[in-house]
Protein backbone atom coordinates (compact mmCIF):
# COMPACT_ATOMS: atom_id res chain seq x y z
CA UNK A 1 0.00 0.00 0.00
CA UNK A 2 1.21 3.60 -0.51
CA UNK A 3 -0.05 6.12 1.57
CA UNK A 4 0.22 9.75 0.04
CA UNK A 5 0.17 12.79 2.68
CA UNK A 6 -0.12 16.15 1.18
CA UNK A 7 0.55 19.40 3.62
CA UNK A 8 1.08 22.01 1.57
CA UNK A 9 -1.45 24.83 2.63
CA UNK A 10 -1.60 25.46 -1.42
CA UNK A 11 -4.46 23.52 -3.49
CA UNK A 12 -1.94 24.20 -6.57
CA UNK A 13 1.56 23.88 -4.71
CA UNK A 14 5.10 22.40 -5.81
CA UNK A 15 5.28 19.86 -3.42
CA UNK A 16 2.33 18.56 -4.40
CA UNK A 17 3.18 18.39 -7.96
CA UNK A 18 6.26 17.18 -6.88
CA UNK A 19 4.13 14.36 -4.86
CA UNK A 20 1.48 13.46 -7.29
CA UNK A 21 4.00 12.45 -9.89
CA UNK A 22 5.53 9.94 -7.53
CA UNK A 23 1.99 8.74 -6.72
CA UNK A 24 0.83 8.46 -10.42
CA UNK A 25 4.32 6.42 -11.55
CA UNK A 26 4.00 4.39 -8.56
CA UNK A 27 0.20 3.41 -8.78
CA UNK A 28 0.81 2.88 -12.73
CA UNK A 29 3.71 0.27 -11.83
CA UNK A 30 1.55 -1.36 -8.91
CA UNK A 31 -1.74 -1.46 -10.21
CA UNK A 32 -2.79 -4.02 -8.07
CA UNK A 33 -1.56 -1.94 -4.37
CA UNK A 34 -3.83 -0.21 -2.51
CA UNK A 35 -3.94 3.96 -2.34
CA UNK A 36 -4.63 6.01 0.15
CA UNK A 37 -4.06 9.72 0.15
CA UNK A 38 -4.90 11.96 3.05
CA UNK A 39 -5.15 15.76 2.83
CA UNK A 40 -3.34 16.68 6.10
CA UNK A 41 -3.99 20.18 5.25
CA UNK A 42 -7.42 20.36 4.47
CA UNK A 43 -8.22 17.97 7.13
CA UNK A 44 -5.70 18.11 9.88
CA UNK A 45 -5.08 16.11 12.59
CA UNK A 46 -6.13 18.04 16.20
CA UNK A 47 -2.86 18.64 18.32
CA UNK A 48 -2.49 16.20 21.04
CA UNK A 49 -3.91 16.39 24.36
CA UNK A 50 -3.21 15.39 27.91
CA UNK A 51 -5.32 12.05 27.29
CA UNK A 52 -2.78 11.10 24.19
CA UNK A 53 0.35 11.87 26.74
CA UNK A 54 -1.41 9.29 28.89
CA UNK A 55 -1.67 6.88 26.27
CA UNK A 56 1.68 7.19 25.42
CA UNK A 57 2.89 6.90 29.16
CA UNK A 58 1.08 3.62 29.35
CA UNK A 59 2.88 2.20 26.20
CA UNK A 60 5.98 3.21 27.60
CA UNK A 61 5.67 1.93 31.12
CA UNK A 62 3.84 -1.44 29.87
CA UNK A 63 6.99 -1.81 27.37
CA UNK A 64 4.16 -2.25 24.26
CA UNK A 65 6.17 -1.75 21.23
CA UNK A 66 3.57 -3.72 19.02
CA UNK A 67 1.04 -1.06 17.40
CA UNK A 68 -1.99 -3.68 17.46
CA UNK A 69 -1.34 -3.65 21.13
CA UNK A 70 -1.51 0.40 21.68
CA UNK A 71 -5.36 -0.23 22.38
CA UNK A 72 -4.52 -1.62 25.69
CA UNK A 73 -3.93 1.79 26.99
CA UNK A 74 -6.99 3.67 26.41
CA UNK A 75 -8.83 3.36 30.22
CA UNK A 76 -11.01 6.39 30.43
CA UNK A 77 -13.34 7.77 27.91
CA UNK A 78 -10.86 10.98 27.22
CA UNK A 79 -8.80 8.42 26.22
CA UNK A 80 -11.10 6.63 24.14
CA UNK A 81 -11.79 10.25 22.32
CA UNK A 82 -7.92 10.38 22.06
CA UNK A 83 -7.40 6.71 20.75
CA UNK A 84 -10.57 7.35 18.09
CA UNK A 85 -8.12 10.22 16.81
CA UNK A 86 -5.02 8.07 16.76
CA UNK A 87 -6.44 5.07 15.60
CA UNK A 88 -7.29 5.35 11.63
CA UNK A 89 -3.91 7.62 11.14
CA UNK A 90 -2.12 5.00 12.82
CA UNK A 91 -3.66 2.02 10.88
CA UNK A 92 -2.85 3.40 7.22
CA UNK A 93 0.79 4.19 8.30
CA UNK A 94 1.59 0.54 10.06
CA UNK A 95 -0.59 -0.61 6.70
CA UNK A 96 2.12 1.47 4.64
CA UNK A 97 4.95 -0.50 2.42
CA UNK A 98 5.48 3.46 1.12
CA UNK A 99 4.83 6.67 3.01
CA UNK A 100 4.58 9.42 0.49
CA UNK A 101 4.93 13.18 2.24
CA UNK A 102 4.65 15.86 0.16
CA UNK A 103 5.43 19.11 2.67
CA UNK A 104 6.35 22.67 1.35
CA UNK A 105 9.33 23.99 3.52
CA UNK A 106 7.33 27.09 5.78
CA UNK A 107 9.65 29.10 8.28
CA UNK A 108 12.43 26.40 7.50
CA UNK A 109 10.72 23.67 9.09
CA UNK A 110 7.64 21.46 8.04
CA UNK A 111 4.00 22.84 8.34
CA UNK A 112 2.43 22.46 11.63
CA UNK A 113 -0.85 19.94 10.14
CA UNK A 114 2.40 17.50 8.84
CA UNK A 115 3.64 17.59 12.53
CA UNK A 116 -0.15 17.31 14.19
CA UNK A 117 0.14 14.15 12.32
CA UNK A 118 3.66 13.33 13.21
CA UNK A 119 2.22 13.47 16.79
CA UNK A 120 -0.58 12.05 16.66
CA UNK A 121 0.94 8.38 15.16
CA UNK A 122 4.19 8.15 17.31
CA UNK A 123 4.49 6.28 20.42
CA UNK A 124 7.74 5.55 22.70
CA UNK A 125 9.84 2.44 20.97
CA UNK A 126 7.80 2.01 17.27
CA UNK A 127 9.90 0.56 14.79
CA UNK A 128 8.70 0.92 11.40
CA UNK A 129 12.23 -0.61 9.55
CA UNK A 130 11.39 -1.94 6.39
CA UNK A 131 8.85 1.08 5.36
CA UNK A 132 10.13 3.28 2.68
CA UNK A 133 9.90 6.96 2.90
CA UNK A 134 9.52 9.50 0.24
CA UNK A 135 9.06 13.20 0.88
CA UNK A 136 8.47 15.51 -2.10
CA UNK A 137 9.54 18.88 -0.75
CA UNK A 138 9.30 22.85 -2.25
CA UNK A 139 11.25 25.43 -0.83
CA UNK A 140 11.20 29.49 -1.16
CA UNK A 141 14.94 29.14 -1.76
CA UNK A 142 17.90 27.19 -1.64
CA UNK A 143 19.18 25.03 1.41
CA UNK A 144 21.19 22.22 -0.11
CA UNK A 145 24.69 21.15 1.03
CA UNK A 146 27.48 24.44 0.96
CA UNK A 147 24.68 27.14 0.30
CA UNK A 148 24.46 30.06 2.71
CA UNK A 149 21.57 29.04 3.92
CA UNK A 150 21.96 25.54 5.02
CA UNK A 151 22.65 26.10 8.54
CA UNK A 152 18.36 27.12 8.33
CA UNK A 153 17.70 23.82 6.99
CA UNK A 154 15.16 22.38 9.72
CA UNK A 155 13.24 20.54 7.38
CA UNK A 156 15.01 17.51 5.83
CA UNK A 157 16.93 17.57 8.41
CA UNK A 158 14.41 17.28 10.88
CA UNK A 159 12.36 14.59 8.96
CA UNK A 160 15.43 12.82 8.07
CA UNK A 161 16.25 12.73 12.42
CA UNK A 162 12.77 12.13 13.20
CA UNK A 163 12.48 8.63 10.45
CA UNK A 164 15.67 7.45 12.11
CA UNK A 165 15.39 8.44 15.66
CA UNK A 166 11.41 7.18 16.21
CA UNK A 167 10.65 5.05 12.83
CA UNK A 168 14.15 2.83 12.35
CA UNK A 169 14.36 4.07 9.06
CA UNK A 170 17.47 5.35 8.13
CA UNK A 171 17.32 5.93 4.36
CA UNK A 172 14.54 7.98 3.43
CA UNK A 173 14.14 9.65 -0.32
CA UNK A 174 14.01 13.53 -0.59
CA UNK A 175 12.94 15.06 -3.81
CA UNK A 176 12.10 18.49 -4.88
CA UNK A 177 12.02 21.66 -6.00
CA UNK A 178 13.69 24.92 -5.00
CA UNK A 179 13.93 28.38 -5.57
CA UNK A 180 10.09 28.97 -5.89
CA UNK A 181 9.49 32.38 -4.51
CA UNK A 182 12.09 33.43 -7.62
CA UNK A 183 8.47 33.37 -9.27
CA UNK A 184 6.66 35.81 -6.97
CA UNK A 185 9.75 37.77 -5.32
CA UNK A 186 11.19 40.51 -7.60
CA UNK A 187 14.66 40.30 -5.64
CA UNK A 188 14.88 36.81 -6.70
CA UNK A 189 13.72 37.31 -10.21
CA UNK A 190 17.58 36.51 -11.54
CA UNK A 191 16.90 32.78 -10.20
CA UNK A 192 14.15 31.90 -11.68
CA UNK A 193 16.49 29.76 -14.12
CA UNK A 194 17.35 27.91 -11.34
CA UNK A 195 13.85 27.07 -10.27
CA UNK A 196 13.07 26.07 -12.93
CA UNK A 197 15.89 23.46 -13.63
CA UNK A 198 15.20 22.22 -10.03
CA UNK A 199 11.70 21.65 -10.95
CA UNK A 200 12.34 19.99 -13.93
CA UNK A 201 15.06 17.32 -12.15
CA UNK A 202 13.01 17.00 -9.84
CA UNK A 203 9.65 16.01 -11.82
CA UNK A 204 11.74 13.43 -13.24
CA UNK A 205 14.01 12.18 -10.07
CA UNK A 206 10.05 11.56 -8.95
CA UNK A 207 8.80 9.39 -11.91
CA UNK A 208 11.62 7.56 -11.41
CA UNK A 209 11.42 6.87 -7.85
CA UNK A 210 7.18 6.40 -8.22
CA UNK A 211 8.85 3.97 -10.64
CA UNK A 212 10.49 2.02 -8.75
CA UNK A 213 13.74 2.34 -10.52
Amino acid sequence: MLLHLDASARRNSFSREVGDTVAAAWRAAHPERAYVHRDLAADPPPPIGEAWTELCDYVLEHQITDPARYAEAVRTPEQAKAWAVVEPLLAELVAAETVLIAAPMYNFSIPAALKAWIDQVTFPRMSLAGTKFVVAYARGGAYGPGTPREPFDHHERYLRDFFAGHFAVEDAVFVGSEMVNALVDPALAGRREEHERSRAAALAAARSIGGGR
